[in-house]
């Protein structure tokens, strides 16, 4: 087996989501508690920081993880979806793990893999622990889709941080933010810290009455930690003062992920770092915390998040897809003055596309495309609800062809080309 058969194998043979949507979630831990078990329950080996949440939790995670290595530990970091390459959710101080690893682990698993035919998400939560198990001294882990019967909620961690609330995969986690956020605070464990980066009225009494259930300290980051001064540089970094319950705690901090909305993952990220430091005596430095937010991107690149690709003309992707991360994408976009907007344009077929569509700019022209994924919404489907809303779309075969068109076209305007609607969409040009 060499590495594009097994990841042939990872795709063809189990049930991903990503991809297939519904078909592949399993709405129980059973078969996560058996793979588990078949690998040598590495989730008891590593100490860990869990992380949840709809939107926010990746660039969280990444930061956690860059702050942890700037710390000197050996640090490992497991999020998804990929972007590229399988092996971005399987990582230790920077390195994604090896080929030949994904190929060993596929061989010596072999005969548990297809007794208990787990899905992709479930297989690949089972080969980052046992990654971690030999490879790290503490891993920041993400959900995947919820919280309670997420693959990654056998853990037991040093503490829990939940992000953004917000409405997605409502088909899964309920129709209401409280009810999303009940599968949120699945995560939370008993006598372990919770931190929660943003405080939302829906949702802060479903997360207080379960740290309570549980006897779990909680920590809205939002009540404790501010930014009082925020500016964005020619270098591309985001550069902010921090407070701490009034009083100065960090000055110039620089982070490189510009998007608006890092600002609320960035307080969560520091009552994290706290919380670490008060309970489990981890001592992190403002020294190590600082410099881990700027030197991300070396230590844990983060692709896609209000990512610039090209200057001339300018091009920005970002892969916020659902109502609140679409929104936050949005106030930014409308907040950068190169005009005219063009806009690459391509969604999954299991969301609120219709409310997506009321929500957009109706002076941008759009290039609407489909993903290279079973799950991409047909792009002659898309285009029909942009005709009923009678928006100035055009109709390309591939994210890519979208794109060279788009660019083409705002060189001729003197505008900028913005890529999103779907993580699917974004990756391909990444």
């Amino acid at each position: 087996m060499n590495y594009q058969q097994a990841t042939e194998f990872l795709f063809s043979q189990l049930p991903v989501f990503h991809r297939q949507g519904a078909a592949a979630y399993k709405a129980d831990l059973t078969s996560t508690l058996r793979i588990m078990e078949a690998v040598g329950n590495p989730q008891n080996t590593f100490q860990s920081v869990h992380v949840a949440g709809t939107n926010g939790k990746g660039s969280s995670s990444h930061m956690l993880a860059s702050i942890l290595y700037e710390h000197k530990m050996k640090t490992g970091l497991h999020t998804s979806p990929h972007l590229k390459d399988l092996r971005e959710r399987i990582v230790v101080n920077s390195r994604m793990c090896s080929k030949n690893y994904v190929i060993s682990f596929l061989k010596k698993y072999r005969q548990p893999i297809q007794q208990i035919q787990p899905s992709f998400f479930e297989l690949m939560v089972a080969m980052a622990f046992s990654y971690f198990k030999k490879n790290a001294d503490i891993a920041v882990v993400e959900t995947g889709m919820g919280g309670r019967l997420d693959s990654t909620n056998i853990l037991l961690p040093l503490v829990s941080l939940i992000t953004n609330i917000s409405f997605d995969h409502t088909q899964f986690l309920g129709s209401t933010l409280k009810e999303i956020a009940g599968e949120k605070a699945g995560i939370i464990k008993a006598n372990t810290p919770v931190v929660i980066s943003q405080t939302q009225p829906e949702c802060a009494e479903v997360f207080i009455n379960k740290a309570r259930q549980m006897n779990a300290p909680i920590y809205f980051a939002d009540s404790i930690y501010s930014i009082h001064s925020d500016t964005l540089t020619a270098e591309g970094y985001r550069v902010m003062d921090i407070y701490r319950k009034g009083e100065p705690f960090i000055t110039n901090l620089k982070c490189p992920l510009c998007g608006e909305y890092q600002k609320k993952n960035i307080l969560g990220v520091l009552q994290t770092v706290e919380v670490l430091n008060r309970h489990c005596n981890l001592n992190i430095t403002k020294a190590e915390t600082a410099n881990g937010i700027a030197n991300l991107q070396s230590s844990f690149p983060l692709l896609g998040r209000w990512q610039t690709l090209c200057l001339n003309p300018l091009t920005i992707c970002d892969t916020g897809h659902n109502e609140d991360g679409l929104k936050q994408v949005l106030s930014q976009l409308n907040a950068v003055k190169t005009k005219p907007l063009h806009f690459v344009f391509g969604v999954v077929n299991d969301k609120e596309v219709e409310k997506e569509i009321q929500m957009l700019p109706q002076d941008a022209v759009y290039y609407l495309c489909k993903a290279d994924i079973p799950r991409g919404l047909d792009v002659n489907i898309l285009a029909s609800m942009f005709k009923a809303h009678n928006i100035k779309h055009k109709i390309f075969p591939s994210v890519k062809d979208a794109l060279k068109n788009a660019q083409k076209d705002a060189l001729i305007s003197k505008g900028m080309v913005f890529v999103g609607g779907s993580t699917y969409t974004v990756a391909e040009i990444v």
